[in-house]
C-alpha cells in the first residue's frame, strides 16, 4: 500500500540545452569557428602579423563599444558616437598642428566629450527626452561641427602627437594596451561597484530603481558622459593611427559598436550585458571584416555579411529567451 502521508518527489524539470547556454558562449563558439575556418581557407589570415592588425583595428571599436555597452545596459544607446569620434579627431589634429602638446590636446578633447555627455544627462536623464531623438540630434550637431572645424579638408597630425598609434612592443600598438586596460576597468566597475549594480538596476526597471532610492538621473548621466569621453578617446586613437583626420573619420563606428554589444548578448531593452560579451562581439566583427578584406571582397558585400552575422546572433538570443521562458 502507498503511504498516504508521504508524497512522491516532484519530477525534475528538464531545462533545454539552449536555455542553459550563455549568449556569450554561443557567440564565442561562433567566433572560434570563424577564426578556424578563415585560418584554414584564407592564406595569410592565421599569422601573428595579421592578428596584430585585427587587434589594432578592433581596439578602436572596442573603446567606443565600452561606452555603448554602459548606455545599453542602462536601457538606452548612444548614436552620437559617430559624431563625437570625427569631432575629437579633427580637434586633436587642429590643436596639435597649432603647437599644443599632445597631452593638452587630449585633455581638451576629453573635455569636449564630457560636455556632450553632460548635454545627454540634461536632455535624457532630467528632461526625459527620448534617447534616440537626443543622440541622433547630437550626432548631427557634432558631425556638422567636425566638418566645420576641418573645413572640408584632411588635417595632418604631427608625428609626435600620434603616440597612441605607435608600437609598444612586438607589433602591439599603444592603443591596444589602452583598450585592454579600459576593458578591465569597465568590467570591474560593472561587476564590483555600487555604480555598476545601479546601472543594471536602472536598465532592468527604471521606476523600481527610483523607488529603491537609486539616483536614476545621476546613473544615466554618468553612463552617457563615460560613453562620450570614450568616443572622444577613440577619435584621438583613430587620428593617431592615420596621422590625419577628416570630418567623417570613424563615423561608421556607431553601428559597429551597437552591433558588437548586441552580438555579445546585451539586451537593447536594458538590464543585461557584459564586457566579456562586448569583447567577443568586437573580435567577431573584426575577424569577419579582416578575412573578407584579405579576400578582396568589396566593402558593400562585407556590410551584407556583417548584417547577416548580427541577425544570426540576435536570432540566437531570441531563441534562448523563449527557451528560458518555457522552463
Amino acid at each position: 500500500m502507498t503511504d498516504l502521508g508521504t508524497q512522491a518527489p516532484p519530477a525534475p524539470v528538464r531545462v533545454p540545452v539552449l536555455a542553459r547556454v550563455p549568449v556569450t558562449a554561443g557567440v564565442g563558439t561562433f567566433l572560434v569557428l570563424v577564426v578556424v575556418g578563415f585560418g584554414l581557407f584564407i592564406d595569410g589570415f592565421a599569422t601573428y602579423s595579421n592578428a596584430t592588425v585585427i587587434l589594432a583595428t578592433a581596439s578602436v571599436i572596442m573603446i567606443a563599444s565600452l561606452g555603448q555597452l554602459l548606455t545599453v545596459v542602462a536601457g538606452g544607446f548612444d548614436l552620437s558616437i559617430g559624431g563625437v569620434i570625427p569631432l575629437s579627431a579633427v580637434l586633436y589634429a587642429r590643436l596639435t598642428a597649432d603647437g599644443r602638446s599632445a597631452a593638452t590636446a587630449l585633455l581638451a578633447v576629453i573635455a569636449v566629450g564630457a560636455l556632450v555627455g553632460a548635454v545627454h544627462l540634461v536632455l535624457i536623464g532630467w528632461a526625459r527626452i527620448n534617447a534616440l531623438i537626443t543622440t541622433l540630434a547630437t550626432l548631427s550637431i557634432t558631425g556638422g561641427v567636425a566638418f566645420t572645424v576641418a573645413n572640408g579638408q584632411t588635417l595632418p597630425v604631427p608625428a609626435g602627437a600620434g603616440f597612441l598609434g605607435d608600437e609598444a612592443f612586438d607589433g602591439i600598438a599603444v592603443h591596444v594596451l589602452l583598450a585592454a586596460a579600459l576593458v578591465v576597468a569597465v568590467h570591474l566597475v560593472l561587476r564590483w561597484t555600487i555604480f555598476g549594480r545601479r546601472v543594471y538596476m536602472v536598465g532592468g526597471n527604471r521606476d523600481a530603481a527610483r523607488l529603491a532610492g537609486v539616483r536614476v538621473v545621476a546613473v544615466e548621466g554618468g553612463v552617457y558622459i563615460v560613453s562620450a569621453v570614450l568616443a572622444a578617446v577613440a577619435g584621438v586613437v583613430t587620428a593617431s593611427q592615420l596621422l590625419a583626420a577628416t570630418g567623417s573619420l570613424g563615423s561608421e563606428i556607431t553601428l559597429q559598436s551597437l552591433a558588437a554589444v548586441v552580438l555579445g548578448g546585451a539586451a537593447l531593452g536594458g538590464g543585461r550585458g557584459s564586457v566579456a560579451g562586448a569583447v567577443i562581439g568586437v573580435l567577431l566583427l573584426g575577424a569577419v571584416s579582416d578575412g573578407l578584406t584579405i579576400q578582396r571582397v568589396p566593402s558593400f558585400y562585407q556590410q551584407i555579411v556583417s548584417g547577416a552575422v548580427l541577425l544570426l546572433a540576435v536570432g540566437f538570443g531570441k531563441l534562448q529567451e523563449r527557451a528560458r521562458r518555457a522552463v
